[in-house]
């Protein structure tokens, strides 16, 4: 059991540092900017309480805030994209979903479940993310092009992650 503490502290670590230090710095004509970051969030057992996963995705975007200055932004999209976590794995649940010692990702669940599951949540994190950051709807249609373009590749390198750090048994 603490061998899961130990690896989500360590997860939470790499993903702060990997986002402020590398993913940050990407930045494609204002359309991409991936935020790889909310893995912590969609890497988090099933088993992980409601208030633990609302504080530490509080916790996550507070720390890439901290570091980034974006006064919040990133905490409160975090925060919602946690709050509709538990919503969106009854929405796309499998017979395999709740079973113990499980985690969310491609190892267990399999690519396509992964796939949708990390496909939703990030869009609602994206979505949820540009809009504060304009505060406006006036540039609706660009904003929602920077949604669908830093969401592809946020997922891209979710999913490349995932094959990297995470073998099939």
């Amino acid at each position: 059991m603490n061998n899961i503490y130990i690896k989500n502290i360590l997860r939470f670590v790499v993903l702060v540092l990997l986002q402020v230090l590398v993913f940050n710095n990407i930045h494609f004509r204002g359309y991409i900017n991936p935020y790889v970051y909310v893995m912590f969030i969609l890497l988090l057992p099933f088993e992980t309480p409601p208030w633990l996963l609302l504080i530490s995705s509080f916790s996550i975007g507070f720390f890439v805030d901290l570091y980034t200055d974006t006064m919040g932004m990133h905490a409160a999209a975090s925060v919602f994209m946690a709050f509709f976590r538990p919503s969106v794995l009854r929405m796309i649940s499998s017979t395999r979903d709740y079973e113990l010692g499980l985690s969310p990702g491609i190892k267990d669940l399999g690519f396509n479940w992964f796939f949708n599951y990390s496909l939703i949540l990030v869009l609602i994190h994206h979505t949820v993310y540009f809009y504060l950051e304009v505060f406006t709807f006036h540039e609706f249609f660009y904003t929602f092009w920077r949604v669908i373009f830093s969401s592809i590749f946020t997922l891209l390198f979710i999913i490349i992650g995932q094959y990297i750090f995470y073998k099939k048994k």
